[in-house]
């Protein structure tokens, strides 16, 4: 199945220093423009006091949405090559903001550009990145006896156990690859005895962690 796009797992920060500056990453998965200006805020609330607060993100699964400041920074030092970073790398749908309080040495352009671009994938490293797939997600009933035995077949790889519902049965949320979806029915049918029951199913966009 072709990736759509990809994108962070989860919210995240990370801390280097240079040369006496503190500098820290934040990053979190955004959806719309206004949930990244959101987070971009607050970090800036939350670190007022520092010496450079430099927003950077991209929104739209062909890069259709890039905004950048350097914050005060000398001009393309700093957001700009945050930005190109991540467009190299595929990830989209990201807003990162990377706070610098500063150690009282110049760091230099090239020094700035390193040390931007640097936090930037010690935050993508924090918060993991993951693809984007269409997958098929279904719900799969089962009887007691035969949990054990899903659970491990899950653990195969050929899908994945997205949720457990326990009630006179238990019922799992089933995530596949749509090529995956018949082998996956196939397999709940012998596991069970053909006492499965399916509901539910439907198609959606899953993040996928690489």
């Amino acid at each position: 199945m072709s990736v759509r796009y990809k994108t962070v797992l989860n919210e995240a920060q990370a801390m280097i220093v240079i040369e006496k500056s503190k500098f820290i990453g934040y990053i979190r998965p955004v959806e719309t423009q206004e949930e990244a200006e959101a987070f971009v805020t607050s970090i800036r609330v939350m670190n007022r006091d520092a010496t450079h607060n430099v927003p950077a993100y991209v929104l739209g699964e062909k890069f259709e949405i890039q905004k950048y400041s350097d914050d005060g920074e000398p001009s393309g030092t700093a957001g700009v090559p945050v930005v190109q970073m991540l467009v190299k790398e595929g990830i989209t749908n990201v807003a990162i903001v990377m706070t610098r309080y500063f150690g009282g040495i110049k760091l230099g352009t090239g020094g700035l550009v390193r040390a931007y671009t640097g936090i930037a994938k010690e935050a993508l490293s924090a918060a993991g990145v993951a693809e984007v797939k269409d997958m098929d997600v279904m719900k799969a009933t089962i009887q007691y006896t035969h949990h054990g035995k899903a659970e491990n077949a899950g653990q195969k790889g050929l899908f994945s156990i997205r949720s457990t519902e326990f009630t006179d049965k238990v019922t799992l949320e089933v995530v596949c690859d749509p090529s995956d979806t018949e082998e996956v029915k196939k397999n709940f049918m012998e596991i069970t005895a053909g006492t499965v029951e399916f509901s539910g199913e439907h198609t959606e966009l899953v993040k996928v962690p690489v």
